[in-house]
C-alpha cells in the first residue's frame, strides 16, 4: 500500500469523486492515470475494492482507516508554518471540539492559518482541497485519526461513518 491508494478511495467516497473514472480522478488528484490504475490494483489486493475495482469495501476501509493508518502512515506534529487547517483544525472536527489553541496545517505558504505542520497523505492533495469539500473533510477526519488523542480520534471515527454510511446508502 502507498498513501495515495487511501488518497484515491477518499476521493471516490466524495460527492464529487463519486462517479469518476480513472482519468477523472488522476486529473483532480494531479497524478498519473497510470498510478491510478496501479493504486486501485493494490486496494484490490488489499480486498479494499471488489474484484471488479468499482465498488469500494467500506468496512474493510474503515477498519484500515481506524486501525492501521496511523503505522503505516505514520506523522508527527512538525514545527509552526503557514499552511492549511488539517485534523481537528479543519471542519467538520473543529465544530466538534474545543481547541486548546494548537492548531495542525499542511505547509502551503499561501495557507490562512499558522499552525503545527503535518504531512499530507499525498503532496499533491494540498492543491485540491478547496475544489472538494467532502474530500477535504475525509482527509482532516483521516489526519485526526493519524495524530488525534482518544477524545479526537473518536469524534474523527464517528465522523468517518457518517460519510461512510452516506456512500454505502447511494449504492
Amino acid at each position: 500500500m502507498r498513501p495515495q491508494d487511501v488518497v484515491i478511495l477518499l476521493k471516490k467516497i466524495s460527492r464529487n469523486g463519486r462517479n469518476m473514472n480513472g482519468k477523472q480522478l488522476a486529473a483532480s488528484l494531479n497524478i498519473s492515470a497510470a498510478e491510478v490504475s496501479m493504486a486501485m490494483e493494490r486496494n484490490r489486493a488489499a480486498q479494499l475494492v471488489d474484484s471488479t475495482k468499482q465498488y469500494i469495501n467500506i468496512l474493510a476501509l474503515k477498519d484500515f482507516i481506524v486501525y492501521g493508518l496511523k503505522y503505516c502512515f505514520p506523522t508527527q506534529p512538525g514545527r509552526i508554518v503557514r499552511g492549511i487547517p488539517t485534523a481537528s483544525s479543519a471542519s467538520p472536527i473543529r465544530e466538534e471540539i474545543v481547541s486548546n489553541g494548537e492548531s495542525f496545517v499542511w505547509k502551503d505558504p499561501s495557507g490562512p492559518v499558522r499552525g503545527q505542520s503535518i504531512t499530507p497523505l499525498f503532496p499533491s492533495i494540498v492543491k485540491n482541497v478547496s475544489e472538494d469539500p467532502d474530500f477535504y473533510a475525509l482527509l482532516a477526519i483521516v489526519d485526526s485519526i493519524r495524530i488525534g488523542k482518544s477524545r479526537e480520534r473518536n469524534v474523527a471515527i464517528e465522523l468517518l461513518d457518517k460519510y461512510l454510511q452516506d456512500y454505502g446508502s447511494e449504492k
